[in-house]
């Protein structure tokens, strides 16, 4: 348990808007600030920041909590990591002693592993096991610096060359599967997950090793094989080489398709590329490139595959506030490929000549139509339209627009009218989708449950949230509430649960605040309580209508459905009425 005055100090030093900033582009809304959700995919902003409350809650997909919460949710932290995290922004130690779960230590325990096997992958490519992964590279054109730069390995064709190394390091077995370098064998052993390839480790912005990808130098599996999600690893929420771009004094992020990709373009002199890990782009990585730049160029390959990729990747970027170009390679079918052809001073060309996101859909329209005869325009500008209609800035589509219609030479006018009617299309289209998506205070973990207590009992439920919203806001009333309410007389088990806790820090003369709370409670009861406090109505709540919350709650146990009431025998029925009546008295 950490000191109260630890954690009080901690929360004057830490301000939610300033932490979440940095993963989020917010927008402030009279004293709240809104946001498009990092923790799901979304196009209209449903995340608000509560700088009162210290408190975030999203109402798509129900996530909530404190500064705390959220940083253990998008860094994929326990609590105590957590915790360390915001004390070193403010500049503030941890008290020794400081108890956590134990996650903490298998975390450290993960990274010391993968560090372990890092280096013994290096030094097997250094020595004379790697002579062929060796040759490779240096095919590859890669320097001996870059290769330890960036910590390149190998992992010879063995099923247990890794794994006696680490059991020589003290590691177990159920380590090495956790942190995904061994799969579990039938027999109840395990085996080296890397075998015959060339190792990239994957390092994150702390400089600890957290995964690994693998190219293959053989004909046997896939080409590239990556490490699977584990507990200090989430693919979805990071990108190679990072650790090195975010440091750059360009302005600009180049997103690569691979390994090889990005090795090549920093041996050229170019230190801000980085890439995806064995997936598409996902909206987390895209907003994790938006903490560190305003612009990205997508270097993808010029295959087919590639340029699937580049499309799909400006759609991801489109809500981040991030600005795409694009890069055309030519005569290359990748950034490695053209740097070894034409050199860095042509790639320099390259990045200052690539175009914006909407002159590549363009270009692949011209692609794909023959504008020159009447079918090709008509297809062409029917499929410019649908472009068009997804961009959010006016003055874009009217650019855009006035710029095709003029080297068209066909009408302007006609072809805005068909764009008015495809934005009223796409707006009406929006709002039935959000209408179908955006269910607030029902998507959370908990939530199940909590909203069949709602629907069966909405009063009482509603009651005891406005009741814990109430002491939330003003714990001097404990002192009178306690001799009211107990905690039975809530109608939600979660909420019950919540209101446990708090009574018990009240009684103690401890703070109630959130990030008092998360140290107690379970992410979900504190994204519970993050819904209370968002829901509308909760903000002013007078001890008049605290009274009446407290009366219907109490009132919960004799007040019965008309189903109960049919159903009862007559004695029972006599002694229902006698006992309404003498609260009416």
């Amino acid at each position: 348990m950490l000191p109260e005055a630890f954690l009080n100090e901690l929360k004057y030093n830490t301000d939610i808007e300033q932490v979440i900033s940095r993963y989020v582009q917010l927008r402030r809304r009279g004293r709240n600030l809104t946001g498009l959700c990092p923790f799901h995919s979304e196009k209209s902003p449903s995340f608000t920041v509560y700088p009162e409350t210290q408190s975030f809650y999203c109402f798509g997909c129900g996530a909530g909590g404190d500064a705390i919460t959220f940083l253990r949710k998008i860094e994929n932290l326990d609590y105590m990591e957590a915790v360390r995290s915001l004390a070193e922004r403010a500049g503030m130690a941890v008290p020794e002693g400081a108890v956590d779960d134990g996650s903490r230590q298998r975390r450290t325990r993960l990274l010391e592993l993968n560090r372990a096997a890092a280096r013994h992958f290096h030094q097997n490519l250094m020595s004379g096991v790697g002579q062929n992964a060796r040759a490779y590279l240096v095919d590859r054109g890669l320097t001996r610096s870059t290769v330890v730069r960036f910590g390149i390995g190998f992992a010879p064709e063995s099923w247990d060359d890794l794994r006696g190394h680490l059991r020589e390091k003290g590691f177990t077995d159920e380590e090495m599967i956790a942190a995904a370098l061994e799969n579990p064998g039938k027999n109840g052993g395990c085996y080296d997950a890397f075998r015959n390839r060339v190792i990239f480790p994957i390092i994150d912005l702390r400089g600890n090793v957290i995964a690994f990808g693998g190219r293959n130098l053989g004909d046997k599996g896939p080409k590239y094989l990556n490490s699977g999600d584990t507990m200090v690893f989430k693919k979805s929420r990071n990108l190679f080489a990072l650790n090195f771009a975010k440091n750059t004094k360009r302005p600009e992020l180049i997103l690569c398709e691979g390994y090889m990709d990005v090795v090549s373009v920093h041996q050229g002199g170019f230190d801000n590329a980085v890439a995806t890990l064995g997936t598409a782009l996902t909206p987390e990585q895209a907003k994790l490139i938006s903490s560190y730049t305003k612009t990205v160029v997508l270097s993808y390959d010029s295959d087919g595959p590639g340029q699937a990729a580049t499309r799909r990747a400006i759609s991801v970027f489109e809500d981040t506030g991030v600005k795409v170009r694009v890069l055309s390679i030519p005569d290359a079918k990748d950034p490695d490929e053209f740097l070894k052809k034409f050199g860095p001073q042509r790639f320099e060309l390259l990045l200052e000549g690539s175009s914006g996101a909407i002159d590549f859909e363009i270009q692949k329209l011209h692609q794909r139509f023959d504008t020159d005869s009447p079918e090709g325009r008509v297809g062409f500008l029917q499929e410019l339209v649908r472009l068009l209609a997804g961009l959010g800035s006016p003055i874009q589509r009217e650019v855009y627009l006035s710029k095709v219609c003029r080297e068209l030479e066909v009408d302007k006018q006609a072809v805005a009218l068909q764009l008015e009617t495809a934005l009223r299309r796409k707006k009406k289209g929006q709002e039935k989708r959000e209408a179908r998506e955006l269910r607030p205070f029902t998507s959370h973990q908990l939530s199940a449950k909590t909203d069949i207590e709602k629907q069966k009992y909405p009063k009482f439920v509603l009651a005891e949230e406005r009741l814990i919203a109430y002491l939330i806001r003003s714990p001097d009333a404990w002192d009178w509430v306690k001799t009211e309410l107990s905690e039975g007389d809530l109608v939600s088990q979660k909420d019950r649960e919540i209101y446990r806790v708090i009574a018990g820090r009240l009684e103690a003369g401890l703070s109630i605040s959130l990030m008092s709370l998360s140290g107690e409670l379970p992410e979900e009861s504190i994204a519970r309580l993050s819904e209370i406090l968002a829901s509308p109505g909760s903000e002013n709540i007078s001890p008049r209508e605290a009274e009446d919350y407290i009366r219907t709650l109490k009132g919960f146990h004799t007040e019965k459905t008309s189903a109960e009431i049919g159903s009862m025998e007559e004695e029972d029925l006599r002694k229902y009425i006698a006992s309404i009546a003498a609260k009416k008295k």
